[in-house]
Formats: structure tokens, sequence, C-alpha cells
């Protein structure tokens, strides 16, 4: 019995200790799912993680973080084409944009971070409504609208 509690102890702090780029995040609903990883070699990209839905569908996202007054500009794209992309392709496969928010243990409200341990939970203002609107939603694309906040369920190995 000691040797089980110990060992619940010693997951839970291990993953209290998860680095964001690692983290993996769900929606209360179970209609979506994040895994983030470490950012890629572009020096505007502080984060970047995949989004996981119903059907398959994958949506690749990626934050930078804004100049002026600081914030983590997320985006999400659907089937954007390789290579060197316009401005108006770009616009054509987003899907949601927005800042990203981060919940602590204590529930306040704060940025995503850059590095660091992964929030509680984060908040991805007008997520549904956004996807509803979006090319990957349908009869030929996902069909569970995830719910605006995910919560921290794990941390990749």
């Amino acid at each position: 019995m000691l040797v089980g509690c110990a060992a619940i102890l010693a997951a839970a702090s291990a993953f209290a200790a998860c680095p964001v780029e690692l983290a993996v995040y769900g929606d209360r609903d179970d209609a979506a799912g994040i895994d983030f990883r470490p950012a890629t070699d572009l020096a505007a990209v502080t984060n970047t993680f995949r989004m996981n839905l119903d059907k398959g569908i994958m949506l690749d996202g990626m934050v930078m973080w804004s100049e002026g007054t600081e914030r983590p500009y997320g985006t999400l794209t659907y089937r954007c084409p390789d290579g060197d992309v316009t401005g108006a392709e770009l616009e054509a496969c987003t899907v949601w944009q927005g800042v990203i928010y981060a919940v602590d243990d204590a529930g306040a409200i704060d940025l995503l971070p850059k590095t660091g341990d992964a929030p509680k939970a984060l908040i991805f203002p007008d997520l549904g409504p956004s996807l509803r609107l979006s090319t990957a939603y349908g009869q030929s694309g996902f069909t569970k609208v995830p719910w605006d906040v995910f919560a921290l369920k794990g941390c990749q190995e």
C-alpha cells in the first residue's frame, strides 16, 4: 500500500513538472487533444503543437509572440500548402487565430509561457465557433467541436 502511494506521488510530481513543449491537453468533452512539440528553427515561433480531432483530422498550431505589447498569438491551420505560401494561401488555410491564455493551479489567468512548466489549463478564445465555420468541419471533416478550455492531461516523454 505504501509503495503504491509513493508511486502515485512520484508520478504526480513528475506530471506537475512537465515542460510546456511536451505537454498534452484535452478539452472537457474529449472532442480534441493538443500535443505540444519543441519549437521549430523559426526564430519567431516559440511553441508548436497539433490539435487532434475526431475522424483523424489534425490541425497544425504555432505560437508567435507579438511585438510591442507582447502576447502569445496562436494560429491553427488545416491543409496548408508546403513551402513558401502567400498571405492569401495562409489566410485560406487558417481555421483559428488569437491569444492563448494559461490558467495556473490557483486559477489565475495569464499568458501561455514560452518555456517552463506547463500550465494547468489553456484557453483558446472562440475556438469552437471558429472551427465550426472552417473547411475542416462537417460531413467529410471532424464533427465534434471542442470547448475553448483545455486541461493538462499528461506529458510526453
